[in-house]
């Protein structure tokens, strides 16, 4: 299966059931992915590849938001595995990319001049 397929099987299986926000972040996230990786098969794609991809789609952005895209493409090739039982590890599980993307923590709220958390 190639990335266009794949990214037009979650569109029209998964991505329905969704809110348009959540939505709307996944758009954006595929039209990036679709021009990294056009005309490549799911299967092919390493680790080192998605980390390279990340690394360019999130540059300047804050923590958050770098970690919302390693979510976003872990999901789509978890939601590929599964449903097209497709037989490979998902390259998005390798645990460096997940320390790299990792959510960051909030920050300690204050309360009439007080911390809290």
């Amino acid at each position: 299966m190639n990335i266009t397929e794949a990214v037009e099987f979650m569109k029209t299986h998964h991505l329905s059931s969704l809110r348009q926000s959540t939505n709307a972040g996944y758009m954006l996230f595929f039209t990036h992915f679709k021009a990294a990786f056009d005309g490549r098969s799911v299967e092919s794609i390493t680790s080192e590849e998605i980390g390279q991809f990340l690394e360019s789609f999130t540059v300047g952005v804050a923590k958050a938001t770098r970690h919302l895209r390693y979510a976003q493409a872990k999901a789509f090739f978890n939601f590929i595995i599964n449903e097209c039982g497709l037989d490979i590890k998902n390259p998005c599980a390798q645990s460096s990319l997940a320390k790299q993307y990792k959510n960051p923590k909030p920050a300690a709220r204050k309360f009439f001049g007080q911390r809290i958390g």
